[in-house]
């Protein structure tokens, strides 16, 4: 535990599979304890973790503000806009205020805020990580979501047990409104990190970023795993265990930005591919039994997937979203504790 002390979290690919492990243990833990109505030990008792919000959230805010509370710490969150960054000042500034107040710094900078161009938030990131002496957390950026992607693999694991052999697919799916792409990239790298049979399927134009794809593929070969990418939703379908139904938009938009691109040019895109709807004859028809639906919400009801299966028996949404709450935890004791006593 003592070797993550201090270090930052950025992507799960520059953990170990052993780090990575250890953060789900103790998520569990804390699980455990806080089903059974007892508060965990205050591990994180008068630290100060800031969360720095370029962009609108509902549930990272609420996991890590709650998750510091009960670790006994406090989680202030700053409004980028409230700052003087909009003004002009130096990101490497503001990250080193924040590192001399407090014991952790979390950033979350995505989508509108970097108007979709890709590596801007990334670019950001690393900013604060580079200046800040104490760890630095991200709550999201335009290419990786490592926490959602923690607890969401916990929740897989939950359902499944061993996950060698089991499929997962990650599929675009058809929504009128721009999403970016660090919980896809995310989810890709840990599935695959963990050994599962990953297939991302997507509508041609919507392409990975390529060193997310190497990585994954590495990944898969390193695990025991399998990677591929197909252009055939039913055919991504057929025979998975777990499916993420999401949007994202193109990696033209992305190289330019949204604004440069163009909004409505890029939904015309999108409204080519409608019949990318997740349903639950989906589900039944084409999936592996046990089959799960997953998704790290907001999830665009009617458009990426129906109500019939958001709200039916192989949805696991809001037992992934309550994971999500542990693992952040488990993330912020393991780097802002030097012991935890459970």
């Amino acid at each position: 535990m003592s070797e993550l002390y201090g270090k930052d979290l950025i992507t799960t690919q520059e953990w170990t599979l052993d780090e990575l492990v250890e953060v789900i243990k103790l998520a569990e833990k804390l699980k455990a304890l806080i089903q059974k109505g007892e508060k965990p030990p205050r591990i994180l008792d008068r630290k100060v973790f800031f969360m720095i919000f370029y962009a609108p959230s509902t549930r990272t805010r609420g996991a890590f503000e709650a998750g510091m509370e009960l670790l006994g710490g406090h989680a202030p969150y700053i409004d980028v806009t409230t700052t003087r960054i909009r003004a002009g000042e130096a990101v490497k500034d503001v990250a080193k205020m924040y590192d001399l107040y407090g014991d952790g710094i979390g950033v979350r900078v995505l989508d509108k805020a970097i108007d979709f161009k890709y590596g801007e938030g990334q670019k950001i990131m690393r900013q604060f990580a580079e200046v800040a002496k104490v760890p630095v957390i991200n709550m999201a950026d335009d290419t990786y979501h490592p926490t959602q992607a923690l607890g969401d693999i916990m929740t897989v694991i939950e359902k499944l047990g061993e996950l060698q052999g089991k499929k997962y697919t990650i599929t675009w799916a058809y929504s009128s409104k721009l999403r970016g792409l660090c919980s896809i990239q995310s989810e890709v790298l840990i599935a695959s990190r963990f050994g599962m049979d990953v297939t991302v399927a997507h509508p041609p134009g919507f392409d990975l970023d390529p060193r997310v794809v190497e990585m994954a593929k590495k990944n898969a070969e390193d695990a025991g795993g399998s990677f591929e990418i197909v252009h055939d939703f039913e055919e991504g379908l057929r025979g998975a265990n777990v499916v993420f139904p999401r949007s994202w938009v193109t990696w033209e938009l992305q190289k330019v930005g949204a604004t440069a691109f163009g909004p409505e040019r890029e939904l015309e895109i999108h409204n080519k591919y409608k019949n990318w709807r997740l349903e639950q004859h989906h589900v039944d028809d084409l999936m592996a039994k046990p089959a799960f639906v997953t998704h790290v919400l907001p999830v665009f009801r009617g458009e990426e997937a129906t109500d019939d299966v958001m709200d039916g028996p192989n949805s696991i949404i809001y037992e992934q979203a309550e994971n999500n709450l542990y693992a952040k935890m488990a993330v912020l004791a393991l780097t802002m504790a030097k012991e935890i006593p459970i």
